[in-house]
């Protein structure tokens, strides 16, 4: 999901030492890597446009619009989480396009994407969002609004937000890629390519205790959601599945905006709750897809929703 032309600086940047005390105070630094600007039918948000977006999620503010974040900090634990999103007058915007079952999707993951939160804000009349969200340690997040307005000629838009968790931080390696992850008894198998600057199939297999799964249930309007962050500045891809059936195979058509390590996380639904599989892929080094990574599994916990290595509905 791509947007437009601003990029804010890091912020909050992370302690590289064991036990340093992540604080609530901002430093500025470079983005880590250039974000190239891709076309595409699934390259992201305004695809189709003739014009060359950046990725998703790089910036606060675009097309007129701005995430505003009213809790920038959270505590270790359960927080809520108040947010607005404000048009180009600073008023409050009260009024979305319904997609894929909802108005805004909102999206919490840690600068070290070990943590990954989908949430569901609920929206009061003046067009304040308000979630619940459990994060499991002190250090640096971002949080992601995903939405359309619903104005004339509105396009649809990822924009983000920083977020302190004050207190000891101790910074965790980016998971290994692995063909396949494991949470709550479920395998789920991942193949196909992440190709920068071009489309690419990518295929997850859900299985359970050595046999298919060809009940998944519909959530968010299909048979799986994914998520992809790109490491370092946390650069945003949204796509959805391609038609299928109930499992099962979900299949997503994704583009990398440019060369990197990324890590996607796919929610899907069976017997009425929400997991959430992560897996860490290279695009454009060595040519190999997921599924020829020979590295060991990642794994993930389930719970009331869905996340990595945990999960939390707000």
């Amino acid at each position: 999901m791509n947007t437009g032309v601003k990029i804010t600086a890091f912020a909050a940047a992370l302690a590289a030492t064991f036990g340093t005390a992540y604080g609530i105070g901002k430093g500025v630094g470079p983005v880590a890597e250039s974000a190239k600007a891709v076309h595409g039918e699934h390259a992201g948000h305004g695809e189709g446009d003739g014009v060359a977006h950046l990725p998703g999620g790089l910036q606060v503010s675009d097309g007129g619009y701005t995430l505003a974040l009213q809790t920038p900090t959270a505590a270790v634990g359960r927080s809520v989480l108040k947010f607005a999103v404000k048009d180009a007058a600073g008023e409050n915007v009260t009024a979305f396009t319904t997609e894929h079952g909802k108005e805004l999707h909102f999206i919490v993951a840690s600068r070290d994407l070990t943590v990954f939160r989908h949430l569901h804000p609920e929206k009061a009349p003046d067009g304040t969002w308000t979630t619940a969200v459990d994060l499991p340690a002190a250090g640096g997040y971002k949080a992601f609004a995903d939405f359309t307005p619903a104005a004339p000629g509105a396009r649809a838009l990822t924009l983000g937000a920083d977020l302190a968790v004050p207190g000891a931080y101790a910074p965790r390696p980016l998971p290994a890629a692995a063909p396949t992850a494991n949470v709550d008894g479920y395998q789920v198998r991942l193949g196909g390519t992440l190709d920068p600057g071009k489309a690419g199939e990518l295929r997850l297999t859900v299985t359970k205790g050595g046999k298919p799964v060809t009940d998944l249930e519909p959530y968010l309007g299909a048979y799986g959601h994914l998520v992809a962050l790109r490491q370092g500045d946390l650069a945003y891809l949204h796509v959805h599945p391609n038609e299928g059936g109930p499992g099962p195979d979900v299949s997503f058509t994704a583009t990398a905006p440019s060369a990197g390590t990324y890590r996607l996380f796919l929610d899907f639904q069976h017997e009425g709750k929400v997991r959430t599989a992560a897996f860490t892929v290279t695009a454009g080094a060595s040519g190999k897809t997921p599924a020829e990574a020979p590295a060991p599994a990642t794994t993930g916990t389930g719970g009331d929703g869905h996340g990595a290595p945990g999960h939390s509905h707000g």
